[in-house]
């Protein structure tokens, strides 16, 4: 699923590309991607509207609209923005002024795609926690104290903080050297501060290398990101630790894989 890195890289490039372009048309192929409206007044509403810019929250995609709305998009597991796209694999086309279509795909049809009067009100963007970027040492440490739940699952809570998935907790708890099966308040100031700066660092290297393609996830250029030749541990099971020459392990943490170094991670 598109994580942070993947989401922001989609929101910069969509700002550039059709930041300032008005919706002429709008084809819907699957409207069982819509949540709670009907592909009637999906049309209806967004048509002739123009794009004013695009923002995230989170793992949510929000592209807004010159008629005070927002189109929110949850990109999910398989879901891609791309522009200009080709209407292969399209669910959801937008044709653009200026030319062109901003194809929503998603072979799997998990996402979502929604319109709000106000995005920041809506019930999923009042749940989240912070972002890593927002967060000082001293208060994440406070967060994790009196906390008996293990760090690496803590970490997926996107009402503890928002927009790290199974991929970068992984990553950054091994480069900060934690055991993710870690009680939360197990963790001294000292290891906070440590998987604090980790996580921020590991999600603005991945922004740089615009996220990791290890499934569906596309930038909308169509290429993909390129982060996954510095994974670490992620999907490495039975390879070689490039820190201590151990072996990557696999462990299931709150029913999701998760892969560390025994020999790194205490």
């Amino acid at each position: 699923m598109p994580e942070l890195p993947e989401v922001e890289t989609v929101r910069r490039e969509l700002e550039e590309r059709v930041s300032g372009r008005k919706i002429e048309k709008i084809i819907v192929n699957a409207s069982r991607l819509l949540r709670g409206i009907s592909e009637k007044s999906f049309i209806s509403q967004v048509t002739g509207t123009s794009i004013t810019g695009v923002q995230r929250a989170g793992k949510l995609l929000i592209i807004e609209l010159s008629c005070g709305k927002a189109i929110t998009v949850h990109l999910k597991m398989t879901g891609q923005l791309v522009y200009p796209g080709d209407g292969k694999a399209s669910r959801v086309r937008f044709l653009l002024s200026g030319g062109g279509y901003l194809d929503f795909n998603d072979r799997r049809l998990f996402a979502e795609i929604g319109l709000t009067d106000d995005w920041r009100r809506i019930d999923f963007v009042e749940s989240l926690g912070p972002e890593p970027f927002d967060v000082s040492p001293a208060v994440f440490h406070a967060m994790l104290a009196g906390r008996k739940t293990k760090i690496k699952p803590l970490l997926l809570d996107q009402t503890f903080m928002a927009g790290i998935g199974n991929l970068y907790a992984a990553e950054s708890l091994f480069r900060a050297g934690i055991h993710p099966a870690r009680e939360a308040r197990s963790l001294s100031a000292q290891e906070s501060g440590l998987l604090l700066a980790a996580i921020s660092k590991t999600l603005k290297e991945a922004i740089r290398h615009n996220g990791s393609s290890l499934d569906q996830y596309v930038r909308p250029s169509g290429e993909k990101g390129d982060f996954v030749r510095f994974h670490k541990v992620y999907a490495k099971e039975g390879r070689i630790c490039g820190r201590c020459g151990g072996t990557i392990k696999r462990i299931s943490l709150g029913g999701r894989g998760t892969y560390f170094c025994p020999g790194c991670q205490k």
